[in-house]
Parts: C-alpha cells; structure tokens; sequence
C-alpha cells in the first residue's frame, strides 16, 4: 500500500454536523524514521466529544484545527517498525484519528492483549468509555449498596458500563434510553433493574415509578429534560457525575426548572474530563478488562463500514441512532 486515506474537518458546523463539514483525501504512507512504527489502523472509534471540539469555542481543550485529521481513537496493528519496543503484528491503541493509518514514536500508544476480548472492546468498554463510565460512578458518585444510581443514555458505551458496575455495588441500576428497544437491552441483557424511555411522553411519571425511593447517584450524559427530571428525584446530599450535555451538542440547550433542588437537597454535582485523570487508568482498566474477560461486563457495538462512512456515522450518533459503542471498521 503506497497511500490510504484519512479524513479531515473542512469547515466548522453551522447548526448541526452536515457532511459536507469533512473531506475525504489520499496521502501518501509515509518513510519511517528511526524509532518510529506504522500502525494500519482496524476500528475508529465515535464520541459525542467530537461535536464539541468541531467548535472554535472555549472549552476544556484546543478546538479541532481546519484542514486537519479528525481526531478520535483508534485500534490497531503495527506493519512496520523501527522502534525496538514494538513489532510488527503488536496490537495497539492510540489517537491516530480519522485515518486508516497513523505513525507513532510510541509515545501515548497502549499494547493490547486480543487473547483475551477482542480489539474492537478497547474503544468501548475496555476503553475511554469504560474508564469514563468507572470513574465518574466510583470517584464522583462513590456508591453504597442499596443506593439507587441513574443514568442517562443507559444503552449506550458510557451508560451500559456505569449501570453494570452499579449493579456490581449492590445498587438499584435506573436506565433512560430512548424506545422500546433500547430499553429492553438496558432490562433484559445489562441487568438494570428498570429502564425509563423518555420517548414514550410519560418521563417524569415513569422516571417517579422506577425510582420509588429517589435517587442518590445521577450518572448524567444528555442533560435537557431528562436531567431535569432527575433533579426533582434526587435525595438529599445526592451525588451526580456530570459526563456529557449530547442534548445541547446540535441544539440549543434546555432552561432547567429544579436548579433548587441543588440547594434543598444539598446535592454535589461535579463535571468530569476522564483524560484529565490518568492516574486511575491503571486500576480502572484492569478491572474493567477482568470482566470482560470474565463474562460479568456486556457490551454492544454499532460498527458502519468503512471511513468513508465515519461523517454519516457521526451524525447519527449525535441524534441517538446509534446503539451502544459507535466504531467505523478501517479494513475489509
């Protein structure tokens, strides 16, 4: 292969993400240098992170820069080297972006072990998604058994993990998802005690019922009506891990009415980067890829083929179409 292909932000969205945001070009496999290694890049993983970093606005990093690669995650197999600490056949994860191929000196790369749960899992819940899921439950919410934890967008990479490690503390596990289906997953095959569907129009009475006793965690990545619901639910000096707003990422975000109940409940909410601790990979991931490994820690992936597929890929989990993990498939 003397070129591959790679996609870059051609302009910033005006409203939502169109297509036409990116541009797919070909670039030539570049020469290695010394100490450097060539990974072709299998999986690309999604994340409604992307969104925000597509805006030149203020934010906890720099904007995505024009005329450059995606950023993103990515899994893959070094094919050629010339570092004496990786060979060729090495399994890695990295931050290639949208590219099919990417050149590392090995610096921030993670070796893989595929004996043991497949590669496609370290972008999900062996991955960034897992270790967000981990930490906002276990250092943000610190959860007791017997304590009822709710989380928002519960089919999905970050939610299904924090439901399932809830259930491992002894906790009432409450979902929110959107539809029957996704509900039933969240139900039937995470093992969540109950699952609220904000689409059926009854959110604030089915959220009432699934939570008889209030709630004590709030595991919150949409915010808009959903959060709110959950404020009027919450118990006193309830905790809530606030990983992700998707709800305002495409459209204008909505007024919450229960603010109060942060003062009356006496509640902490504390919003949370998971790359701005890395100290607790270590633990976190260990634990994570021994269920895995062990059959206690389920998963679902949405996998569309091919880069060229990545834009519409992106879109669509923006708006909830996708189901569990996001990833684009880099080969054939």
């Amino acid at each position: 292969m003397s070129t591959y292909q790679q996609i870059v932000l051609a302009s910033r969205p005006q409203g939502h993400v169109s297509p036409g945001n990116f541009r797919l070009e070909r670039v030539p496999v570049p020469v290695l240098q010394n100490g450097q290694i060539l990974v072709r890049n299998h999986y690309l993983s999604l994340d409604p992170y992307m969104r925000m970093r597509m805006e030149d606005t203020k934010s906890y990093a720099a904007p995505q820069e024009l005329n450059a690669v995606m950023i993103g995650g990515t899994v893959g197999e070094v094919v050629e080297s010339k570092n004496p600490r990786y060979k060729p056949g090495d399994f890695v994860g990295g931050g290639f972006g949208w590219s099919e191929m990417g050149v590392s000196d090995g610096v921030g790369l993670r070796r893989l072990d595929t004996s043991r749960i497949p590669l496609s899992a370290y972008l999900g819940a062996a991955g960034m998604p897992g270790m967000t899921a981990w930490y906002g439950l276990n250092q943000v919410i610190a959860p007791k058994a017997g304590e009822t934890i709710v989380v928002s967008a519960a089919s999905g990479a970050v939610g299904s993990v924090v439901g399932q490690l809830a259930k491992l503390h002894g906790c009432r596990a409450v979902g929110i998802a959107g539809g029957p289906e996704k509900c039933n997953y969240v139900v039937n095959e995470l093992g969540f005690d109950a699952c609220v569907d904000y689409k059926a129009g009854n959110l604030a009475d089915d959220l009432k019922a699934a939570t008889p006793d209030g709630i004590d965690g709030l595991y919150e990545n949409v915010g808009g009506e959903g959060f709110d619901a959950c404020l009027a639910r919450m118990n006193p000096f309830g905790r809530i891990a606030l990983c992700g707003l998707i709800a305002a990422y495409e459209d204008e975000p909505t007024v919450l009415k229960n603010v109060r109940m942060l003062l009356t409940m006496r509640l902490t909410l504390r919003g949370f980067i998971i790359s701005e601790h890395m100290e607790f990979w270590p633990q976190g991931l260990a634990e994570l890829t021994g269920l895995l490994a062990d059959g206690k820690l389920k998963y679902r992936e949405s996998i569309s083929q091919g880069l060229r597929s990545a834009p519409e890929a992106l879109i669509g989990l923006l708006h909830g179409k996708n189901f569990g993990k996001q990833l684009v498939r880099l080969i054939d």
